[in-house]
């Protein structure tokens, strides 16, 4: 899965125009592209072939995109990119909630969409193949303490005490490791947005606050009163170390 040639996509919409306009686009860009109108369809569909992301519609008859999201973030290892009208704002919060790695609005241009699941694609290889890291960086190999978790950088993974294993999306690991190499730095949701999720500041994104709030929900003890990522009101968030 080391570049796009490599990535397996799957379209899930019950628009069949739609689904023809983004499967063509990236089929000519190298994708290797599978649709699906419905949730039986997808299932049938991550039956027959390995898939590395899916794009995953909202608004569908029979079970929706959150129903689909769902089961998808529990059963299959896929990166999760959820297609949304514009103007609904709540179903991105409640994709993000769900465990969605990234979300688009309709109408988009197919090239916009194409760096999204590249940006995703990304994630994902760094799951399975662990790069030197930079001048200044923490090593892959260390792991870092949140609470009485271990975020283990080599294998991308957090654990409780006993070793279990805490299931995390790419962007909430993402999310994690920059904490973990800025301790005790204030970092805005500009420096986020950069540093975990790979894409610009929007005044009205509130991916940074979503994520932030699940991943609290994982490593605190209390998550409605944090003590190991701390906002600072009216700035952003500060990772205070054990």
């Amino acid at each position: 899965m080391g570049n796009e040639e490599n990535t397996s996509v799957l379209v899930v919409d019950d628009d069949e125009n739609q689904r023809w306009m983004v499967k063509t686009y990236l089929q000519k860009h190298g994708f290797v592209v599978h649709t699906a109108a419905d949730g039986v369809a997808m299932r049938e569909k991550l039956a027959e072939h390995p898939v590395s992301v899916v794009l995953l519609d909202v608004t569908m008859p029979g079970e929706d995109g959150f129903t689909l999201a769902r089961y998808l973030r529990a059963d299959h290892k896929v990166g999760i990119i959820m297609l949304t009208a514009s103007t609904e704002l709540v179903d991105r919060v409640l994709g993000l909630e769900i465990g969605a790695d990234d979300y688009i609005t309709k109408p988009f241009e197919p090239r916009e969409l194409m760096a999204r699941v590249k940006a995703l694609q990304r994630r994902l290889v760094s799951d399975s193949e662990p790069v030197a890291p930079a001048e200044g960086a923490l090593s892959n190999e260390q792991t870092i303490a949140f609470g009485e978790f271990l975020l283990h950088l080599d294998s991308r993974e957090l654990r409780d005490k006993s070793g279990q294993l805490v299931a995390l999306t790419s962007m909430e690991f993402d999310l994690l490791k920059a904490f973990a190499e800025n301790p005790g730095r204030v970092l805005t949701r500009d420096n986020l947005l950069s540093l975990a999720h790979k894409r610009d500041w929007d005044p009205y994104d509130r991916s940074v606050d979503i994520r932030v709030g699940r991943v609290r929900r994982k490593i605190e003890s209390d998550p409605s009163k944090p003590a190991i990522i701390k906002t600072v009101r009216g700035v952003g968030y500060i990772y205070v170390k054990n």
